[in-house]
């Protein structure tokens, strides 16, 4: 190998998409040592705990090959490998998105052409995105909102009760309990002194002696 292909990989280097959904990663190729040169096309998948696996190909003639697991008719109808423009751009699709499909794509391309009737390699490139699936990241974002919700809602109960308590003790303070008489007495009725009550004063009546009559 001889040099070293322009290759790139977008969306990236993080896609997000739903469960469900159909994803398609372009890889770009650009400059080609040599005009009458063909390409082959390589696309691997790693999970986070796992090693590169190759899935899929394109050979120097345009054949679509599946390599491993992806291989099983399961994969083979949900993935796509095409040749959008001659030797520049070409497009991986993984149709109805499975959690399973979360993980790192990476696109590697050979520039091969015949050299004294043999096929030599004379550059190569790779690059690569994430994939993640928003399925997991939407079930986080509704837990927090619900969490939120919740936090928010016992905030507002527990200063209702609270100002009702203290309104309460509010209340106490003015009134107390009820007598023996069962009556309700209020714990102070006037600040003012008591003032002692007038009473009529009773005019005493005087004894009066008889009149002595005159002789």
């Amino acid at each position: 190998v001889c040099g070293a292909l322009n290759v790139t990989v977008s969306p990236g280097p993080v896609v997000d998409y739903l469960e469900g959904e159909n994803a398609t990663l372009l890889c770009h190729v650009s400059q080609k040592r040599r005009k009458d040169s063909l390409l082959a096309v390589r696309w691997f998948f790693a999970r986070p705990d796992s090693q590169e696996a190759l899935m899929v190909k394109m050979t120097k003639l345009r054949v679509v090959q599946y390599y491993g697991n992806f291989s099983r008719s399961a994969y083979r109808q949900r993935l796509r490998l095409l040749e959008k423009r001659r030797g520049t751009l070409y497009t991986l699709s993984v149709l109805t998105l499975q959690p399973a499909d979360q993980g790192h794509y990476v696109c590697k391309v050979q520039e091969i052409s015949k050299h004294r009737n043999k096929w030599t390699a004379w550059s190569n490139g790779s690059s690569g995105t994430e994939m993640r699936d928003l399925y997991v990241y939407a079930v986080l974002v509704c837990c927090v909102g619900i969490l939120s919700v919740l936090l928010f809602t016992l905030t507002i109960i527990w200063q209702s009760v609270f100002s009702k308590r203290k309104s309460r003790v509010r209340h106490y303070l003015v009134k107390c309990p009820q007598n023996s008489s069962g009556e309700t007495v209020t714990s102070v009725t006037s600040l003012a002194p008591l003032q002692p009550k007038k009473g009529k004063r009773r005019k005493e009546k005087v004894d009066v002696p008889p009149a002595v009559p005159a002789k």
